[in-house]
Order: structure tokens, then sequence, then C-alpha cells
């Protein structure tokens, strides 16, 4: 195979997936390294049509399993239909100082293929509010930066929602909404009420609720509603790099897919001033090559972006990477989902719903937007579900026989599901850095510091007071309101450690999301963040590939990288 190439991407994910589709079609010949297997659209979904009867354990996974995976196994879209999509504990070990439970997916398209498909556009205060209230370095750009390029993201990969005019979930291209049930509505409708300020709207999902040209030419079609999209969709119904972008850069004639392959460390030549090369060692082989490009897209999600940067040491960078500021690895954060909330309501039992939608509804967040108002810094989302009890909850002893099948075809009662998703503060003792343990291929492991801070509790006892009202106002009973206490990484929301900013000696990257002192590499997922937001931070990655591409494209034109 060729060695040369316009743009190396690392990773297959969304946000890598994006910088192909865009260097693709702007003519660039793009090669995409992946250090998993390939999975392609449909074919490679074994499970996607599987009935729960054909399971050997119902979905479940067998108590072995589990034990052998500690840590993966606490993911909730982790089961017998969908285990192949995960890395198991085993197969890529780190080391923890404190609990982070490290949830990957090391195949062609990565957790694209499994994230929640919660898009969101962040409001300008979010980009703001770090800076303004002192827990995060300055963003080097706002929402107006990324307007136009999140309305480019959602006309193609298909966004529902509703325009609900609120600044703090921006409006955005979308398709037609999910419906609320009655009891969700009611709920709103009291919230509203009783809490002037606060609304709940319809979660805004990359789910196609209808059609058009630009989805058609995809070889996608509709959501059929089944809630079983970790599995892969082979309607394409949900966004996923298998079935939307990669095919997209396909189609071109530009790209080149690498699978099996372990970028072990990006290559700085002095001479040149810039990085030349990556060293892939092949999974399978163990043999190792030498990639040539002329820019690169590091995406290979953050913490492993973290660890192949952290690796990638020369005589200009001896403490990785585009390193001169020092905080490669450092400020780490996530979200924060440990305050969860749980009730029934009374009524509506001649109501039911069609399908499994798979959205929820979803509140922005009313804390410290303008200002700093509470004890706590950052703010949170809440998210709440309505959905009637299984048949056969009424039945007591023996679940089998002519009254428990009766029972079965009668849903129970309406519960409610309420939880917060929270900012985490990025502070430095909160890092990654390279074990002194190495892994199977002579790469160092990552080794993990993270936790909570006294302001994720403060939040979250706010959360668990909040809601407990919300509801309680909403006619809910039987409210019981919780702290889970997971650990940091479950989320699946980890950012940073590449940090943008206006300031090299504070952050690694610019306002195009290019290394401040390595002009030709670039890094736009989850480790670019300066902060979490409020919001689910897929949408916002793909907003900012395109727009680094968009700037790329030209700097690579006009030979000035």
């Amino acid at each position: 195979m060729e060695t040369q190439f316009d743009v190396i991407v690392i990773g297959s994910g969304i946000s890598g997936s994006w910088a192909a589709k865009e260097f693709c079609e702007k003519g660039f010949k793009t090669l995409v390294i992946e250090r998993g297997r390939d999975v392609k659209h449909v074919r490679d979904y074994p499970t996607a049509m599987k009935n729960p009867w054909e399971f050997d354990h119902g979905g479940r996974l067998p108590a072995k399993i589990i034990a052998e995976n500690p840590i993966v196994s606490k993911c909730y879209a982790f089961n017998d239909s969908t285990a192949h999509f995960f890395v198991k504990d085993a197969e890529h070990p780190y080391q923890q100082s404190q609990p982070f439970d490290w949830i990957r997916a090391y195949q062609v398209g990565g957790k694209g293929l499994l994230w929640a498909r919660q898009v969101q556009r962040w409001s300008e205060n979010e980009f703001l509010s770090p800076a303004r209230d002192g827990y995060a370095t300055s963003w080097p750009i706002g929402y107006s930066d990324l307007k136009d390029w999140y309305t480019h993201v959602e006309n193609f990969i298909g966004v529902s929602g509703n325009l609900d005019g609120l600044s703090e979930i921006p409006d955005g291209a979308f398709l037609k909404a999910w419906e609320m049930n009655v009891v969700e509505k009611h709920i709103q409708a009291q919230i509203q009420k009783e809490f002037p300020g606060r609304t709940p709207v319809i979660g805004r999902c990359a789910h196609l609720t209808e059609m058009n040209e630009t989805f058609a030419q995809q070889g996608r079609t509709q959501c059929q509603a089944r809630t079983l999209c970790e599995r892969g969709c082979p309607f394409g119904g949900y966004f996923s790099p298998n079935a939307s972008t990669l095919p997209a850069a396909a189609k071109t004639g530009n790209l080149t897919l690498l699978t099996d392959q372990i970028v072990a460390e990006i290559i700085y030549d002095d001479q040149i001033g810039k990085v030349s090369c990556v060293r892939v060692i092949d999974r399978i082989t163990r043999t190792e090559q030498l990639l040539y490009a002329k820019a690169f897209f590091i995406n290979a999600a953050t913490l492993n972006t973290n660890l192949i940067l952290l690796n990638s040491t020369s005589e200009r960078f001896p403490n990785g990477l585009g390193n001169d500021a020092g905080v490669l690895g450092k400020f780490i954060a996530f979200h924060n989902y440990r305050g969860k909330i749980d009730a029934k309501f009374d009524g509506h039992l001649d109501r039911y719903y069609y399908g499994r939608r798979p959205t929820a509804i979803m509140m922005p967040t009313f804390r410290n937007v303008d200002r700093q108002d509470m004890a706590f810094k950052g703010g949170y989302m809440v998210f709440y579900t309505a959905t009637r009890e299984g048949g056969g909850h009424e039945v007591e002893g023996a679940q089998f026989g002519n009254e428990f099948m009766q029972k079965t075809t009668k849903p129970g009662r309406w519960a409610i599901h309420m939880m917060m998703q929270g900012e985490t503060i990025p502070i430095e003792k909160n890092q990654i850095r390279l074990s002194n343990k190495l892994d199977t291929y002579g790469i160092p492991q990552l080794e993990t510091h993270i936790g909570y801070t006294d302001n994720d509790v403060l939040m979250i006892e706010d959360f668990l007071k909040e809601g407990r009202e919300m509801l309680g106002k909403s006619g809910c009973t039987e409210i019981v309101a919780y702290d889970n206490k997971q650990a940091p990484g479950l989320d699946i929301h980890e950012i940073g450690g590449v940090r943008m900013g206006a300031d090299p000696k504070n952050s690694m990257l610019n306002a195009h999301n290019q290394m401040h002192h390595c002009l030709n590499v670039f890094v736009t997922d989850g480790a670019c963040m300066t902060s979490t937001g409020t919001k689910n931070p897929s949408l916002t990655f793909m907003a900012l590939t395109a727009r680094a591409v968009d700037f790329a494209a030209e700097q690579l034109k006009s030979a000035k990288i």
C-alpha cells in the first residue's frame, strides 16, 4: 500500500470519520488509521435483527463474563447483544490511582456504534462561563464561531427536535420531533407553572424521523423506534460513522482505511519543524511501518489521544508532542451523572405510547446561567422519562399460570426516572500520564488520576433537592432520590488534556484546533475541550472537526503547513 498521503486521521469514530469525510470531499488523499477491526454497515451487525429468545441468556451476560470484566460490565449498553463492540478489560489494561471506568470500543466506527445519540448545541454561556466564573481557561471561540458548522453537521446526520426558542439550548436544523407522552407533558406543564424559567423540552437526537435526498443518498432510512441502536442499525436510522460519514468519504475515491493498526507514536522531524509521519504496529502480526502525510488529525478518543501525544517525544518535545505549556494530559473533566431520582405517578392508566422513543425529556441548566449564583461552579441539565411498568408486576408468588398470563397483557403504573448531567471542573490534579508498565505492544499503559471534587457533591445535592421538589409539585409519589456514587469515566464523556486556548502558555491548541507549536497537527475529539459544558458532547466534536478541516484545507492549499 501507499505510505504517503495528504492527510492522516487517527481514529475512525465520530470525530475521525467527520474529518475523513470533509477532507475526502475537498479532494485530499486521506488515510484513516483504526486500531481495531473493520465493521461494515449492516454486514457486521450480527445481532441487529435477533429476537430476545434467540439469545442464550435472554440478552444477559453469564456471571463468568461479568466477573472477568468488572469495568466494562458497568456500562448500560454492555450485554450479550453488544459485547462484541466493546473492549474487554483484559484487552487493553490501564492503571488507576482511584476508580475510573474507561469504556472503549476498538473497531471501525469506534463508540459511534454505541453512543447515546443525544445532540444539543452548546449555548453562548457554556463557552463564556468557565472564564467568567473562574473554573477553566478561556475558550478561544464562542457560539457564533460554531453556529454555521452545527447547521452543516445537523443537515448531514439528521437531528430531530422542536424549535423551542431557548437561549440555553439553541435551535438548529431539525427534523420532526419525537412526541412526549401524556405524563411527560403533565410534568413539563407543572414545572413551567411552578418554576418560572425552567423549560423541559423533547430531546434532540441523531435519529431520522423523516427522509430527504441527503439521507437517501447515504443509503439510510427512517428510524424504526426499536431502540436496539447499540447493536448497529441496519436501517441507518441513527447517525453512525459506519452508515454515514465513512461511506461518504469512500465514495470520493480519496479514502484509504487501514484497520488493525495501533499508532505507537507521532514522529516530529526537527529538520522541517513539523510532524512527518506516524509509527504503527500491526495488531495481529506485530510488524511496524511508518506512514507519511502533510497534515495529521488526532481523533483517537480523549484518553487515547492523550496517550499517543504523551508517548510522542523528541528532542524538541521531550514531554510529549506540542507540550511546551506542560498541560498535556492535565485538566481532565467529565460529566457528573451521580444524581438519580425515581418516582411513581398515579393516573392516566387509560393512556399508553407507541414504539420505543430513542430520546428523553431534557431541561437546560437553570443554575449559574448569567452569573454564578450558587455555592458551586458550573451547571447541570436534567433529563426525565415516564414509562409504564411491565406486565405481570402485580402478581405475587410464582410467575406462571393463568393469573400471571392475564396480568402480563396489562401495563402497570407510570414510573418516572430523572437524572442529572452536570459539569465537572477541569482541575490540574485530574490528569493522566504514562505508566511504567507496558502493554503487549511495548507501549506504556495509561495511568489515570481522576476523581470528584467538593464542587461535584454540592451540585449533586442541589439536583436531588430541586428534582425531588419538581416531581413532588408535579403530583408524583414514592419519590426516591439518591447519589449512585458511580466512578468517573462511566459517563463516557471525558474531555481535556489537549485543550484549546488563546494563550500558548496554558493551552495546546489554537482557535482552529491546531497545535500552537506544531502547526500540521490538529486535535478535534474530546481531548481538545476546555470545559465540559452541560450538553452531550458529540455534536460539538463534529462541528469543531468540520470547522478545523475547513481551516486545515486552506492551510494545505497555500502550503502553510
